[in-house]
């Protein structure tokens, strides 16, 4: 049992070591959709992607400097004014994650439609589940 848990670990301290990008998937109107991000060289350039008809959802993945490191999330309200920031996510990069949680290293967060009545649920993981597009 001692060896299986030893492996187990093994196994998992190489799938973070080989981590470098992560997969966000999100859910709206209960159709689930991957995006995934990596690190980049500027988080100013990353484009905020349309999720619906007034969210955009934003990940940003910075690696400098090595203390800060995080993976950020970004969700804003679509107005005619321009986006409004409703919701933001700061996770430690890299992360280590089991890859059996269900809802990755970031848990499940909800972000609601003021406006709308509408809901934005995503979650973040270093291990694609296949299950978005």
């Amino acid at each position: 049992m001692l060896r299986f848990l030893l492996l187990a670990f093994a196994a998992l301290l190489a799938l973070n070591a080989q981590a470098e990008d992560a997969y966000c998937h999100y859910v709206y109107g209960g159709e689930i959709k991957t995006l995934r991000a990596s690190p980049g060289d500027s988080p100013y350039t990353v484009p905020a992607i349309a999720v619906g008809s007034y969210f955009r959802f934003r990940v940003v993945i910075e690696t400098e400097p090595a203390e800060l490191a995080a993976l950020k999330t970004y969700v804003y309200a679509d107005h005619d004014s321009g986006p409004a920031l409703i919701h933001q996510g700061v996770f430690p990069w890299p992360v280590s994650e089991v890859p059996e949680q269900r809802f990755g290293f970031s848990g499940l967060h909800r972000v609601y439609e003021p406006v709308r009545d509408g809901e934005l649920e995503y979650w973040c993981s270093v291990v694609d589940t296949g299950r978005g597009s």
